[in-house]
């Protein structure tokens, strides 16, 4: 159970506005200092921006630029609030169209989430690494949704560190992007699993086409059903699904009045 506190320590507004929001979302005990000013010992952490680090003097300081690795941030956070050991980190990787992932160290879990696709994880997994450049790293992905699963291999494989493949049965409910995907994954990271030793060419199925087919109708909350062009596609990273779910929604806006869900193509089966 968490007893410290972050200390946001900056004179950006942007950077403050951006932080305290989030650290406001995730119901951290946060304080707010300008820099020079003294630090309590009940902080665990500071974040603070990179003109503004060399001039606080603090032993856990993590800097935080205008943008970016985010989700990577907040696992480091967490690592800083929990004191928890994180020279071993499991990232655990729920396979689909968007990716439910999971960080975890030892018995502490220090970040979960969804990531927007298959090829999203090496980029994370790559934030990660910078957030914690002593860590040992080990990939642990599901063997379910055989080609979202065969392309998040593929570029995990770049990351020059151990990849496992967990099998996935038990873990989670196949259907459509879900909430549960996080809890999935750390179930995933906290399975043992195969060494991947290479990974497989990314091959789709009709059954795979048909399915994302199925599950774009479940987002679009039965409004249409992606072609299969388009499906194959989205399978073959080409394109993200949300942004599939973007065109949908573009070339059959809602002022359609249908009972039936839209096509994008009215030769394509489903």
């Amino acid at each position: 159970m968490r007893r410290r506190s972050v200390a946001l320590v900056t004179r950006d507004p942007t950077l403050y506005s951006d932080l305290a929001g989030a650290l406001r979302e995730r119901k951290i005990s946060t304080l707010s200092l300008l820099p020079g000013e003294r630090i309590p010992s009940s902080v665990a952490v500071v974040l603070t921006s990179p003109e503004e680090a060399q001039s606080i003097s603090f032993p856990r300081i993590i800097v935080v630029g205008a943008s970016g690795d985010r989700l990577a941030l907040w696992a480091a956070v967490e690592g800083a609030l929990t004191g928890v050991s994180t020279r071993e980190l499991v990232v655990g990787i729920d396979p689909g169209p968007r990716p439910g992932y999971a960080v975890v160290s030892g018995d502490i879990s220090l970040a979960q989430g969804n990531l927007e696709s298959p090829e999203s994880v090496a980029m994370f997994g790559r934030q990660l690494q910078r957030r914690f450049p002593e860590a040992a790293v080990v990939f642990r992905v599901g063997s379910g949704d055989r080609t979202a699963r065969d392309r998040i291999l593929q570029v995990l494989w770049g990351l020059r560190r151990p990849v496992e493949m967990v099998d996935e049965s038990g873990t989670t409910m196949r259907g459509r992007p879900r909430p549960r995907d996080p809890q999935s994954a750390e179930r995933i990271a906290r399975s043992r699993g195969q060494r991947v030793h290479e990974p497989n060419s990314v091959r789709v199925t009709p059954g795979e086409v048909a399915n994302l087919q199925r599950v774009s109708r479940v987002e679009s909350g039965g409004h249409f059903t992606l072609p299969k062009a388009l499906a194959v596609q989205v399978l073959e990273g080409r394109i993200t699904f949300s942004d599939a779910l973007r065109e949908g929604e573009r070339r059959y806006p809602r002022s359609v009045s249908s009972r039936a869900p839209a096509r994008l193509t009215p030769h394509e089966p489903s």
